[in-house]
């Protein structure tokens, strides 16, 4: 009997992983169950066959160094138990649904059937803010005012009216959960929602708050004083942690800002880094010369070279960009130089010049 190909059975190549091999049965068990509107019986006992062997690492490593195991089943000892093969069947089958809740979404409406429930967020909002380069590189601050959903400060997010408590809610009996019993074509789950009454809290106020109606959270405009760091480059993105917008029973989103860096008209970033290109004379490259540049913080004194050449780069060091994580640390200052060459001569420059030429120069 020719030996069955449990890895094509189920779409996956030998290297497929526990987890890949999990993921693949259950997609496909869901496919072909006999009591789905176009099931196929056959298909359902060929992947669950394979299912069976190579998700037991001792069937598996017999399968994949002989092509059969040695337990009563496989090829050759084939596969018992499928001649009554119903609902309940697949349904008191044990499984490790651990992380395969998302494969069962299209059956359950996107909701995981194995319980649990997670901690509510609020939502995640983001703006965009300008910056001149100067204040890009030594840092600022910003007052935006945003319009968002905040928690309330007239009860403090509790959602009871000032003076009142908090009972246990009578729908969930202060578990914040609620339990139901979903039937499918697999049987039937139980789940577990967030009650709806109290919103995962386990409790409801005696009297609701006049200015959130008992919700906790309102819709409001606030001022958020946003610090931009020293160094930011453009296009960076500051994560403002718990100033999204706050939800009733969870934890606020968080606010994310884009920084957009104006362009500097003489000096452009390198890293951490600052370079301008800095004209001189002629003869100031022949000669040598002491020139001051007008920096971002201040006056900077440079040493031009004699015989100095354009294109050469004179280095300032620590007068560069602070470093955003250790504003103590600071990047360079890079002078490249430009040799403005005369365009017009006069007698006695080209005499001398003719002068020079004859020296060889």
């Amino acid at each position: 009997m020719a030996t069955k190909d449990y890895y094509n059975m189920l779409g996956i190549d030998k290297s497929a992983t526990k987890e890949d091999i999990k993921k693949a049965f259950y997609n496909l068990a869901s496919k072909y169950h006999p009591d789905k509107k176009g099931g196929d019986e056959s298909k359902f006992k060929e992947v669950n066959e394979a299912y069976q062997v190579l998700s037991d690492e001792k069937k598996r490593k017999e399968y994949d160094t002989y092509g059969q195991t040695f337990n009563g089943q496989g090829p050759q000892g084939g596969f018992g138990g499928f001649g009554g093969f119903d609902q309940s069947d697949f349904a008191n089958m044990q499984f490790d649904f651990g992380d395969i809740g998302d494969i069962f979404g299209d059956v359950f409406g996107g909701a995981s059937p194995f319980g649990g429930r997670g901690i509510k967020r609020g939502r995640d909002i983001s703006l965009e803010i300008d910056v001149p380069f100067t204040e890009s590189i030594f840092g600022t601050e910003r007052n935006v005012l945003l319009s968002k959903v905040s928690t309330c400060k007239t009860c403090s997010g509790t959602g009871a009216k000032a003076g009142t408590k908090l009972k246990i809610c009578t729908i969930c009996n202060g578990q914040g959960k609620v339990h139901d019993v979903k039937k499918t074509f697999m049987g039937s789950f139980q789940t577990v929602r967030t009650c709806d009454v109290c919103r995962g809290i386990g409790k409801v106020p005696e009297e609701k708050c006049h200015d959130c109606r008992g919700n906790g959270v309102v819709n409001s405009r606030e001022e958020v004083s946003i610090k931009v760091p020293a160094g930011i480059a453009n296009g960076e993105m500051m994560r403002m942690t718990g100033m999204g917008e706050a939800v009733s029973g969870g934890t606020s989103g968080d606010l994310y800002v884009k920084i957009n860096v104006h362009a500097h008209k003489t000096w452009k970033r390198e890293g951490n880094d600052l370079s301008i290109t800095h004209g001189i004379k002629l003869t100031d490259a022949l000669l040598g010369a002491r020139h001051i540049v007008d920096a971002l913080d201040g006056k900077i004194e440079i040493d031009i070279p004699t015989g100095a050449s354009t294109g050469e780069i004179l280095r300032v060091r620590g007068r560069g960009v602070p470093h955003i994580h250790d504003k103590h640390k600071r990047g360079d200052v890079l002078v490249k130089l430009d040799i403005h060459m005369p365009k017009k001569l006069s007698k006695k420059a080209m005499e001398f010049i003719s002068g020079l030429q004859e020296e060889g120069l």
